[in-house]
Order: structure tokens, then sequence, then C-alpha cells
């Protein structure tokens, strides 16, 4: 007897040193026991200590990426990261509306790698925002990208919660998760905003280690297999969140480069679906 597997799309760039990007979304639904597709936004070449070069993917070329999976898979989430140019984010969501797609859509607006390399033409955010944030299942900013989207300061807690009602308010997303890795003090902490209004708080304590590269591709892609599996967003979350901390901490006494070093997204994770 055959049997479906669950398949989940990353729509994002590749990165050359395999630690975000593509390549830690596939290692991230791979791990997780689904199925991974891929479509490139964009080539970089780049390490674990700066992106020295960025290709964009032809609107043309993605739109034809995308399309040829939604036609033969049956996709039960999405997850875009790095988009790059405006003309990339239109490819996107013409491909999702031609392919009629009613899944889950987990949307890292990725603007800046952990290196500090641009990752976003000038004119990719507002493009992004009035395309595919209306579209989003979730969308999970670091609180850099969270104060470019918002236009205020983004530096504790509260603030995380006002950014993540203003982001639902303002661009009609359904869920917003403000990452807070860079909060200062011992602790992580997530804010999830919902569009009821909920707040959940996600805490973790800090573990001491440089090879956190790609930690938010991999947080969105996690986010996207549990959404895949019919689980709801609060529980997504969380179960993402502990997947994310066990590969950081499977990853942190490991020399990855002369940078910041990858996660060890492949340490084969055991019974990580849990409830809150």
């Amino acid at each position: 007897m055959t049997k479906k597997a669950i398949a989940v799309l990353s729509i994002a760039g590749s990165d050359s040193c395999g630690g975000a990007g593509i390549q830690a979304d596939i290692k991230t639904i791979s791990a997780l026991g689904l199925y991974a597709c891929s479509c490139v936004t964009a080539i970089t070449a780049q390490n674990t200590q700066e992106v020295k070069a960025v290709q964009a993917t032809n609107a043309d070329i993605l739109s034809s990426q995308i399309d040829a999976v939604l036609e033969d898979f049956e996709i039960k989430a999405i997850k875009t990261g790095m988009i790059y140019t405006p003309e990339n984010v239109l490819a996107i969501k013409e491909s999702l509306m031609k392919n009629q797609y009613k899944n889950p859509l987990v949307l890292d607006p990725v603007l800046i790698a952990t290196s500090g390399g641009k990752l976003a033409k000038e004119e990719l955010l507002p493009c992004m925002e009035r395309e595919l944030f209306p579209l989003a299942t979730l969308i999970t900013p670091n609180l850099k990208e969270a104060e470019a989207i918002v236009g205020f300061k983004v530096e504790d807690t509260e603030e995380m919660q006002r950014a993540g009602a203003y982001i639902i308010e303002q661009f009609g997303a359904k869920n917003v998760l403000i990452k807070g890795g860079h909060l200062n003090g011992n602790e992580m902490i997530d804010v999830l905003v919902k569009e009821d209004g909920e707040v959940k708080m996600f805490s973790n304590e800090k573990i001491e280690t440089k090879n956190t590269h790609g930690t938010g591709c991999t947080l969105s892609s996690a986010i996207a297999c549990y959404l895949a599996m019919n689980i709801d967003v609060t529980v997504s979350v969380l179960n993402a969140k502990r997947y994310v901390s066990e590969a950081i901490y499977n990853a942190k006494d490991l020399e990855l480069g002369k940078g910041n070093g990858s996660l060890n997204h492949l340490f084969f994770p055991k019974e990580l679906i849990i409830t809150e």
C-alpha cells in the first residue's frame, strides 16, 4: 500500500556555506520527517563571515519553478525566506494565485544576513508588505526586520507585542511571531501575536555559542512543517522552537567555518511533537 508523503515547499535563496536559506530548509524539513521541495530565488556567494555576492533568479524562472512543483505535488505548507527582488515577490504571488494555493504560508521577511550582508533590494519590503503579507498564515520577523516594517523601535516584549499587532492591523497578516533572539539578558523571548488578539510568549535560555547562522530560516521552515501536519499555529511554534534549540545545542561546540557557524539540523530529533 502506498502512502502519500507530506510535502513542504521552501522558496528561498541558496547559501553556499550550507547553513541558511534553501539548504537549511531542506535539512530541517527532512529532519522532521517530511518531503522537501525547493524553488531558488537567488544564488549567494557567502560563508560564515560574509555575503560576498548575490545574483537574483529571473522572475520568470522562479514562477516556472513554483508552477512545476504546485502542478505535481500536494504541497501542505510553503515557507518563503530570502526573496531579494520585488519582481520575485510578484512572481511568487502570481504562481500562488494561478495554482489556487490555499494551505499555510509562513513568510520569513529576510532582509539582512547574520554576518550583516544585505539580502534584499531597497524596494523589496513595501512590495512584500503589499503583496504577500495579506496571504501569510504567519510572518516571522526578527527585531531589526520588525523595526523596518513598523517604523518604530522594537527592543522589549511590550514593543514586540505592539509591533505584532501593528503588522496584523496594517497589512492584513493573520499571525506574527516577533523573534527576540537579540534581546538583552539571558533569555531568548519570542512573542506570537494572533489575529484574534491573543498573545503568547515563548522563552528559552540562551545557549552560549557562535553557531547561530540560519537560525531564522530553520525556525520558519520548522513551523511550516508542523503546520503541514495540521497542528495549530501556537503548538507549531512551540515545537519548532524546541527543534531549533536542540539544533543549536547540538552544534554549540562544533568548529564550522571561521565566523558564525551553522546549526546541527540533522541531530535526529525524537518525539518532537508536544502540546502546550
